[in-house]
């Protein structure tokens, strides 16, 4: 009988101990639901228009989380936001003229870190308020292509795979694909590679622009968002593109993009910030035709949040892009070089590598 009060007593001991273990964390959770509840009404209060706006922009840019914007706000009061921090129309054609290809040229520019040119690649690092960034300048415009996985499946590859499998030195992630629990395994909008159309949907979403190379080694920039597949085919031919992918220009409470950075020399108006702070993932050309890929941080990564539309202007100036484009950031972001990460996915589960791709561009 003795045995038996001793095995009750410990048996509700151990009930008892179960039961304020599952009340602590319940009321854990409990606190930090309502902490979290409370800071995001904080950012959606007018009270602090700057918090609010930051956060309203930097969350419509990311793909899971737009919702959260939604929770303390109209639908008119994001689009208010977005429309107070939107960006003027810049559908300028490329001057091709002003793209000379035909030395190295010199850039004064205020950098923390600059490695020796290898090959003629410069690897540059770049420190802004809000993120860390690095440029990699390739002098020969003729070594960019894209690389893909065609034919398209359920799943992509990371870019350090994408890039060593084509024999190539470095690369950056490109536009728009199908990143759902990160399969990676099909673009969206256009892709070109070598000249072949690989991909042909511009009117899979709204706002669409070709981002890409000629043959004759210039960056295109082109509204492609009122074409169809046929239109995409004799622009293909006629522009002579060899290598291109798409991102999208749509700013909206579901769909907040922006693509064109710079046209021509001339910086793209913004209305306020222009846009939210995100990780980013850019590229442009210098009137020598050396090609600037560039990327950033953010999203609480070394404690940054991001770059704005405003700092990758401000950086691709700098480096004296002539012409330059945003292209799809967030955790899609990452460049390698010599085989390692200069820039990996902020996810947390994917921190040493990058999220799967079906496409991007490289440097051979």
């Amino acid at each position: 009988m003795k045995n038996n009060d001793k095995s009750i007593s410990f048996g509700k001991k151990l009930g008892i101990f179960f039961l304020r273990m599952m009340a602590f964390l319940l009321t854990f959770i409990i606190v930090l639901v309502v902490t979290l509840m409370i800071s995001l009404k904080m950012f959606c209060s007018d009270s602090f228009p700057h918090v609010q706006q930051t956060f309203v922009t930097t969350i419509l840019e990311t793909g899971q989380l737009k919702f959260l914007a939604s929770l303390f706000l109209t639908a008119d009061e994001i689009q208010e936001i977005v429309d107070q921090n939107s960006m003027k129309a810049f559908n300028d054609e490329i001057n091709t003229d002003l793209i000379q290809g035909s030395g190295f040229g010199n850039i004064n520019v205020k950098t923390d870190c600059v490695q020796e040119p290898t090959q003629d690649i410069e690897i540059i690092e770049v420190a802004g308020t809000t993120f860390t960034g690095t440029m990699m300048i390739v002098k020969d415009p003729s070594r960019i292509s894209l690389a893909t996985i065609y034919p398209w499946r359920e799943y992509g590859v990371t870019l350090d795979e994408l890039v060593t499998s084509n024999d190539a030195i470095g690369g950056i992630n490109g536009g728009l694909y199908n990143s759902t629990n990160n399969s990676g395994g099909s673009p969206y909008g256009v892709i070109v590679s070598h000249g072949e159309i690989q991909y042909n949907k511009p009117q899979e979403y709204p706002g669409l622009v070709l981002i890409g190379f000629t043959e004759d080694h210039i960056l295109q920039i082109i509204d492609i968002s009122k074409m169809n597949a046929k239109d995409i085919e004799n622009l293909i031919a006629e522009m002579k593109i060899r290598d291109a992918v798409t991102f999208q220009e749509e700013a909206s409470d579901a769909n907040n993009h922006f693509v064109q950075l710079i046209i021509n020399g001339e910086a793209r108006e913004m209305n306020g910030m222009g846009s939210g702070l995100n990780p980013r993932t850019a590229i442009g050309q210098r009137a020598d035709g050396a090609v600037l890929m560039f990327v950033t941080d953010g999203r609480g990564k070394s404690g940054h949040l991001g770059a704005s539309c405003a700092d990758l202007i401000s950086v691709m100036q700098e480096f004296g892009a002539v012409n330059a484009v945003n292209l799809d950031g967030g955790s899609s972001t990452c460049m390698y070089y010599d085989n390692e990460y200069l820039m990996t996915s902020v996810t947390f589960y994917y921190s040493n590598s990058s999220w799967k791709l079906p496409a991007g561009f490289i440097v051979k």
